[in-house]
């Protein structure tokens, strides 16, 4: 397990593979992660035990979003938003899942396709 200390508490890396990430994250009460935000990888919160808020500044309209999670609330936000988290309760833990996704129209056709010459 590849874990990181951070002044907010420590993430672990539990899996990473192709287009996916799972980390688990022990936060100290009134800890913060930066403000940050993925240029490709959606994210995805889920609260175990503790309350965490997730603050997030929309790209949609002006709006800075604040949801507050308690044990077995999720939420997603995706790329290009900036977010981070704020710790409410002392031994909070919550995990942390990054994925991309494939664009399903990512092709450009110079032709049809054809049979023989």
């Amino acid at each position: 397990m590849d874990i990181s200390g951070k002044i907010w508490g420590e993430t672990s890396k539990l899996f990473s593979k192709n287009n996916v990430e799972v980390f688990r994250i022990t936060g100290k009460e009134s800890g913060k992660s930066s403000l940050h935000k993925h240029n490709a990888k959606w994210s995805m919160f889920f609260v175990e035990s503790g309350l965490l808020k997730v603050v997030r500044e929309k790209n949609d309209y002006e709006l800075i979003d604040e949801t507050i999670l308690k044990p077995h609330q999720s939420t997603i936000i995706p790329p290009g938003e900036f977010h981070q988290f704020i710790v409410i309760s002392d031994n909070t833990v919550a995990f942390e899942f990054y994925w991309t996704e494939i664009d399903q129209n990512d092709i450009d056709r110079k032709n049809c396709g054809s049979i023989g010459g």
